[in-house]
């Protein structure tokens, strides 16, 4: 006969498996997740305060009659319309001249210059920052626009005939094209600490391979520096963008403005920004010139708005970089 075999054990006699561990949730991760939430919310909730001011407040203006419109406008839409160009025009002036000499400065102080200059020139560039904007003004108007006033002369007398230098040149120096330079002096320290910081990022590895093939350093730069800072160099110009179309005291006091659409720089007959406007207007508004005022503001709000998401589009499509960072 064949031996008994054994029984399995039953099931109280198995050992019991290890429960899972509870997973501890400390006070102070609450409130931490909870703040970081809070803050996230928070802007959320005045950008949208924001909004719903602007809309409910400017809607008398957009049926306001000829009467109600400051100037000589026959409607709301005539009379934001120089206001729209003047804000565009001279904010693409200040990225036109600031752009350039932004990245040239950002690339000296990454990849030029010695580690003392670099360092103390960024701390200059950086302190630019904090100069309040009426002293930005006050410059432009006392000192740049008698200063270049010669030169916008020259350019009158020898370039006339383009339409850009067209018209009877300014005495006084105080055009467009001065609010132009002193915008682009005001947005040149942000856009170069970012330019500066996404150069400083660029692979260390690509850089050295270049200079390795034979490359000189111009050429690493084209081949290996800048194809990696693109998208950082269209934050920068974005966040220039945003900071000139919003600049007022600065244009306020520079610009001999007027209710024109002209793109001549060097014309005493300027047209106004949207926020220099609103500055220089809405002490003496009253009634709906009021809501005029800020409907202007609704659509720079607006327009900042179209810009930022324009450039969140364009940085998300250049954010893929087949490098090793």
């Amino acid at each position: 006969m064949s031996a008994p075999t054994e029984a399995p054990p039953s099931a109280p006699d198995r050992a019991p498996a290890a429960e899972p561990a509870k997973r501890v949730v400390r006070i102070g991760d609450r409130i931490f997740s909870g703040s970081t939430v809070f803050a996230g919310s928070l802007i959320l909730v005045v950008l949208a305060a924001v909004a719903i001011f602007l809309i409910v407040q400017s809607g008398p203006a957009f049926t306001a009659n000829a009467d109600e419109v400051p100037g000589p406008s026959e409607d709301f839409w005539s009379y934001v319309g120089p206001l729209v160009f003047g804000t565009v025009w001279a904010a693409f002036l200040a990225l036109v001249l600031a752009t350039p000499m932004a990245i040239g400065i950002a690339l000296f102080i990454s990849h030029y210059a010695p580690r003392k200059l670099a360092q103390g020139l960024g701390y200059v560039i950086d302190l630019l920052a904090a100069v309040p904007s009426v002293v930005f003004g006050l410059w432009g108007v006392l000192t740049l626009a008698r200063f270049v006033q010669p030169f916008y002369q020259w350019l009158g007398d020898n370039l006339g005939w383009i339409p850009l230098f067209s018209g009877i040149v300014s005495g006084s120096g105080k055009t467009i094209l001065t609010g132009a330079i002193v915008l682009a002096v005001m947005v040149l320290p942000i856009m170069t600490a970012v330019c500066r910081e996404v150069f400083l990022q660029a692979p260390r590895l690509h850089e050295e391979a270049a200079l390795a093939l034979g490359a000189t350093r111009s050429e690493m730069i084209r081949m290996a520096v800048l194809p990696f800072a693109r998208s950082g160099i269209v934050s920068a110009i974005m966040l220039g963008l945003g900071r000139a179309l919003g600049e007022t005291l600065a244009i306020a006091m520079v610009l001999s403005p007027a209710l024109v659409i002209s793109p001549q720089l060097l014309t005493s007959q300027n047209p106004n920004t949207i926020a220099a406007n609103i500055a220089l207007q809405f002490a003496e508004a009253t009634g709906k010139g009021v809501n005029i005022l800020i409907a202007t503001g609704l659509i720079l709000f607006i327009i900042t708005f179209v810009v930022n998401f324009v450039a969140r589009a364009i940085v998300a499509r250049r954010a893929a970089f087949s490098g090793a960072n």
